[in-house]
This record gives C-alpha cells, structure tokens and sequence, in this order.
C-alpha cells in the first residue's frame, strides 16, 4: 500500500508549518504499483518530505539520495533504466513507500477531447478485443483529476494492467496506438490518458502562455466581449428541469415506459471543461516532468465553430512548444487529424488544415482519418485504425522501424500549367485511386468560384483541370466537412484533405 499525503490533509492544515504538514515522504499519484518507466533516459522522481529531510530512492540496483527543500518538496533524476522483469522501487525517508510491479519501457501521453477519452467498450468488436486483451505489458494511468485556476502540484489516479477486465475502460485511441507499438518494438508499453470530452484546446494550454501569443490577442479580444456565464441562472434551470424529470420519470415507471432522458448539469460540466488554461493547471501540470518518449492528440471539434477555426493554426503549435519546454525536451509528438462528419455549422475543413500546417513544427506526425469517419457519428468506431496510423508514424520515426508508409500523401508544392494545377505529394510512393476517377478536387479561377475538376495521377503527383476554369490559380480537395474522397499511397493510407490558397 502506498501512503500519499492526501490533499484534503494538506487544506485541513494548510495553516501548520510545513515540518508537520510534509511529516511523511509522499509521492505524485502516477508513481504508483504497476507503473511503466521510460527507458534509455534519466527518469525524474519527485515528491514531498519534512523540510531537510533525506530521501533514498532505490530501484534496479542504483540508490540516489537528495534533501528536501525548504517548501518540503524533492526531486532527483535515475540513470538511465532498461527493460527487464518486474521490479520495485522504494522511496525512504523517516518512513518508506514500496511501488511493486514497476515495468520499464516506452511511455506515451495521451490527450484531448471525447475522442481520445472514448473508451475501448465503445470501439469497434468489443467482444472480440477482449478476447486479446492479456496484455500484462501494457498499463494505462488514467489522470482523474479536474480543472485548476492554477497548476496543481498533486493530481489522482492509478495504473491499471491491461486485461479483459480492464481493457474496456482504457482510452481507445491511446491503447490501439499503444497496442502497436507493444507488438512491434516488443518492450513494455506505459499509456497515461489525460483527456476530457467536449473541452477545447485553449483549456490544454497555460493562459499565460496563450495571453502573451500575439496571434491569439484577437482570439482573447472577442473572448472578452462575450456574455460571461450566468452560472447562478443555469444552476436554477437545472433544478427545474430535475424536478420535471423526477416527475416524469417516476410516471414513465409505474407506466412501464421508458424513462426520459436525464437532464446534465451544466455547472458541474462548466467546470469539468474548465476556463483557459484550467485543464493544463488541473490535468497536465501534476504530470510533469514524468518520463514520456512522446504524445499524441485527438482534439479539435470543439474548436471548429467558425469564429474559433481559424486560431486553431495558433493554439496547437502553441500547446506542443509549451509543453515542451515545461518537460525539459522535444518530445516527438502527433495528432489525428479530423476525420470526416456531417458538422453542420462547424468548419472542420479550416481545423484539419491548420493539424496540416502545425507538421512545419519538428518531430510531428499526423495520422489522416478522412476515410474512416462516421457521416452521423461525432465519435466513429474505428479506433483502431486511428491507433494503428498514429503508431506508423510513430514506429517508422520514432522508432526507426520499416514500415509500408509513416502518413498519407501530404501535398509538397504545385505549378499552374496553362489551363491545370500540377500537385506534388510526398508519402506518394504507389499513389493511387482507392476506385474509379478521382474525386473530391476543386478548382478556381477567383479564389471565391469553385468548380468540381478532373483528376488524374501522374507518378506522385495529381494533374487538376476544368473544363469551366481556363485561368486557374488554386486547386483543393476535401474541402468540405464530409468529403467523398478516394486519394491514397501504396500503403492503403489517404490523402490529407488540403487547399493550394489559404
């Protein structure tokens, strides 16, 4: 059993010096049994003591010692560890804490909205993912802490060894990513999800950090002009609508119907989604600096209303720079981008290009969906191959592992030919239509009037005309919210959908 200061403990006595409130050495959450360590990199440990005090931190048959500072708090970096059977580590001060069942291996973050959060029981053949779910080397941490006005120190949750007991709850998109990268580099795979559904990007990123971007200073001007929320009004609605569902429910039931639909509260969703800034305060700061060789990100549909859209090509370079530098080093880091959705009112074409242009950063990777989306559905079932195109990336980057193709043909220039736009692709090795003519490619002569075009596949590139464009000057394709498309490499993956005149 590990023993944490708990941190209703250090509210209660928040006024007591801190000699009695650090009495005890504790640790983060995410040390904790069963968790996997990131090889081949001094590992960092942290936690609290009484000031002054030694700590000793032993595993795998190193021992390193540090003082607790005068605030109570410790750090100290491992040397570098190797995967192997399951260990233990202990950490010791005037008491000891024993972490059994430690793996080490490779550590991803993942996290975002309700897709990254949608759970493996929601996928694709449940039943059948089960069945191979005896997987002791994969674990998941799930950080169950909410929003902050300012970066927790502590946050909660557990690991949990995946099993058909425990697989249904893990992050889809997290675990099938994780799954691959398991199977193939064949070393322990540690998976922290941190994600909340219907929450937008700028809850992910520090506010200071945001506020001092000048690209976003008019993203916070018309922030500022908005109604603030009514939070008493909508806690007095609530009740109300409570009070008519208790009614009604009550008659549905001694009428043998169905029960009607439970009103949400929306404080209580106001606050899991948090302010600017609040998710990173609440859910990513208390992870810090944990070991991680990378992230990955499923997010972007709570951004996609046209007055946010166009800031998204800001905020996602903006949140992989930041948390960069909070964790000391460039971690590699990939995203998946929108995948096709009816979206009526939302623009997803202008998200989706800015997930494109944010691969201008280093060490980023994009995992294209626009195929494998659901016309009805905002969560689409086939997590699986989303996991699998992140782990592509992933595996053939990171990794340096042979595989058929890291992404989808991207676009990598064009010419205006006369009366056609010539388009280059990279990741275009065997390019070709997935059945029938190419479709989905639109072409103007004004930037305002788009004509649908002829597409033909030249090598790696894609020769676009029309007969009703004599003068072309753009050419895009996909450019619509749930696009019909059938643009793919050698390797099975698709096309990004993409414009030549954003």
């Amino acid at each position: 059993m590990i023993r944490r200061t708990h941190l209703g403990l250090v509210l209660a006595f928040s006024m007591l010096p801190l000699s009695l409130v650090y009495a005890d050495v504790s640790l983060p959450a995410i040390f904790s049994d069963h968790m996997v360590l990131q090889q081949d990199t001094k590992v960092p440990v942290w936690g609290w003591a009484e000031p002054g005090e030694e700590v000793r931190v032993e595993i795998g048959g190193q021992t390193k010692t540090v003082n607790a500072g005068e605030d109570g708090s410790w750090s100290l970096k491992l040397d570098s560890l190797k995967p192997g059977k399951p260990t233990t580590m202990k950490v010791a001060g005037k008491n000891e804490i024993t972490i059994n069942d430690v793996l080490v291996g490779e550590v991803w973050l993942g996290s975002g909205q309700s897709n990254m959060a949608m759970t493996v029981n929601r996928a694709n053949d449940f039943a059948g993912e089960q069945k191979k779910a005896d997987l002791p080397s994969i674990r998941m941490f799930k950080e169950t802490s909410g929003s902050s006005p300012t970066p927790a120190k502590e946050g909660n949750g557990g690991w949990q060894v995946c099993s058909a007991d425990t697989v249904g709850g893990f992050s889809a998109t997290l675990f099938f990513f994780g799954r691959e990268i398991h199977s193939e580099a064949d070393v322990p795979v540690g998976l922290i999800n941190s994600s909340v559904g219907g929450t937008p990007i700028e809850a992910w990123i520090d506010a200071d950090a945001q506020r001092a971007n000048k690209d976003l200073q008019p993203f916070f001007a018309a922030s500022q002009g908005r109604k603030p929320v009514d939070l008493e009004t909508l806690k007095a609605n609530y009740e109300r609508a409570l009070e008519r569902y208790q009614a009604a429910a009550k008659k549905a039931k001694a009428e043998g119907k169905p029960l009607p639909r439970k009103p949400r509260d929306p404080v209580a969703a106001q606050s899991r989604k948090g302010n600017v800034g609040g998710l990173f305060n609440g859910k990513i700061a208390p992870l810090i600096p944990y070991a991680i060789r990378g992230a990955i990100w499923y997010q972007g549909e709570a951004n996609s209303t046209p007055e946010k859209a166009k800031y998204y090509q800001y905020q996602l370079p903006l949140l992989i720079q930041d948390w960069r530098k909070r964790w000391g080093y460039d971690f590699p880091f990939a995203w998946a981008q929108l995948p096709n959705y009816s979206g009526n009112g939302r623009d997803w074409p202008t998200v989706r290009e800015a997930m494109l242009k944010t691969l201008s950063v280093p060490k980023t990777g994009m995992g294209i969906n626009i195929d494998i989306g659901d016309t009805k559905d905002i969560h689409p079932k086939n997590k699986q191959e989303v996991g699998r195109r992140l782990a592509l990336w992933a595996l053939g980057t990171v990794y340096e592992a042979e595989v058929a193709a890291v992404s989808g043909p991207l676009p990598d220039g064009h010419e205006i030919q006369g009366d056609k736009i010539v388009v280059r692709f990279k990741h275009a090795e065997g390019l070709e239509s997935s059945g029938g003519p190419l479709v989905g490619f639109e072409i103007t002569a004004d930037g305002e009037t788009w004509h649908p075009a002829v597409a033909e596949i030249d090598g790696d590139r894609v020769v676009v005309s029309s007969k009703m464009v004599d003068q072309p000057t753009a050419v895009r394709y996909a450019w619509t919210n749930d696009p019909k498309t059938n643009l793919f490499n050698g390797a099975g993956l698709p096309a990004t959908p993409f414009r030549t005149n954003p």
